[in-house]
């Protein structure tokens, strides 16, 4: 089965990259991240590490294709 993500997860999740980057990842942006996946993941019948899994994937693997 497909994971789907949807555009405000891809953005949550690049927000949090892109403080972590950068060494200033706060609690609540990782919470809120956290948050969403868990909502998504019940919401739509998906393995929340799943969601997170491809959510991690698509937004710090863009370049590889992601």
């Amino acid at each position: 089965m497909a994971i789907e993500l949807t555009d405000e997860l891809i953005e949550l999740e690049r927000k949090a990259w892109g403080e972590q980057q950068e060494n200033r990842l706060t609690v609540e942006t990782a919470a809120a991240v956290q948050a969403a996946v868990t909502a998504h993941a019940a919401a739509t019948g998906q393995s929340r590490y799943e969601v997170e899994r491809e959510l991690k994937r698509v937004v710090r693997h863009a370049d590889d294709g992601g």
